[in-house]
């Protein structure tokens, strides 16, 4: 799908009809701006919890504190690493 918009003197353009509806997008709703080498890309933000699950896990669950011990202990050791 190829679509051409105009920009106003503003900097403002209208998203095409076909793009709103591509994207589900209605009045209000927000829109990301992608830099990329190329262009630019428009894209639905996605709320975080979106994200959720969306990374493999085997095991049980890991705690909060567990994994900021974690943390610390990688960070601890890559200090000790580093001297």
């Amino acid at each position: 799908m190829s679509l051409e918009s105009t920009v106003t003197s503003k900097g403002q353009t209208t998203l095409p009809k076909d793009v709103r509806k591509h994207l589900g997008l209605k009045a209000g709703d927000k829109v990301r701006y992608l830099v990329v080498d190329d262009g630019v890309r428009l894209v639905r933000p996605r709320k975080v919890m979106s994200l959720c699950g969306s990374l493999p896990h085997e095991g049980d669950p890991v705690s909060l504190d567990d994994m900021d011990e974690a943390v610390r202990d990688g960070a601890a050791a890559r200090q000790r690493r580093d001297r």
